[in-house]
């Protein structure tokens, strides 16, 4: 532990040495870390970062039902449901191959064009809209691969005792494919957390908007570090938490196994 963290300091000061007499230093100490910038923007980007958080939780609601009425799509056994097959796949083949901020013109300008009096004008509507037509996809593979893990035996051993095919999913598969997905599923949602900045682009005023308004008002790119330093905030206790419920499932896996 004691080499570890001399190495850790003499490593990383000596970083900051190099970096701090560089001949570019001022400049940079100016243009990225301006005290008197940071002090003006991070009370307006703490109110804009809200927006990005209502965009998170939202849409996260909405992922976890929907990827999984996706996975289960696909998963559908016989001849007779491949057309639901095809358009599960086609779903998630098209929402994650294609960009993220296209999708979010397309979507977010297009539909609104149509011109019919009762779609919304919000666009805080159509990012979350985007946001979960995009992740879904992802979430679904995510879910798949959890009910694949499961051996058939499972399932079999459910219908042998009555059960039906939809029956066996609810209660055997899906519980244990839920829990074994858990630590994947919290990565897509740090990378959830951090697209919802996305929406900028249709002129939802969030974080990273907030920062564009502050930039372009200052001449000073001080914002776009505090828009920075407010993500790590959100996203470096999730993924610790995903590290340890890795380590834990991998724990849970060994003493089986020791058994």
């Amino acid at each position: 532990m004691l080499i570890a963290v001399v190495s850790t300091i003499v490593v990383f000061g000596v970083i900051a040495i190099v970096v701090v007499n560089s001949p570019g230093w001022p400049t940079i100490r100016d243009t990225f870390f301006n005290r008197q910038v940071w002090d003006a923007s991070l009370p307006r980007q703490l109110d804009a970062i809200a927006v990005n958080i209502q965009l998170f939780l939202i849409a996260e609601v909405l992922i976890l039902p929907f990827a999984l009425v996706i996975a289960v799509m696909r998963g559908l056994p016989g001849p007779v449901f491949f057309p639901i097959r095809l358009m599960a796949t086609i779903y998630a083949d098209f929402f994650r191959g294609v960009p993220g901020v296209v999708l979010i013109f397309l979507i977010g300008f297009g539909i609104p064009t149509l011109g019919f009096d009762w779609l919304p004008t919000d666009p805080f509507i159509y990012g979350v809209i985007v946001l979960v037509l995009i992740y879904s996809a992802y979430v679904s593979e995510v879910y798949r691969a959890g009910i694949e893990s499961i051996h058939p035996s499972q399932a079999a051993a459910a219908r042998s005792l009555g059960l039906s095919h939809t029956q066996a999913l609810r209660y055997v598969v899906i519980p244990q494919a839920i829990r074994r997905v858990i630590p994947p599923l919290l990565n897509d949602f740090i990378g959830l957390q951090k697209d919802t900045a996305l929406v900028s682009f249709i002129g939802v005023i969030e974080v990273f908007r907030q920062a564009q308004i502050d930039e372009s008002a200052t001449f000073n790119f001080t914002p776009y570090m505090v828009t920075a330093v407010l993500f790590l905030i959100i996203t470096i206790p999730l993924a610790r938490a995903t590290d340890w419920l890795v380590a834990r499932e991998r724990r849970r896996q060994l003493a089986t196994m020791a058994r």
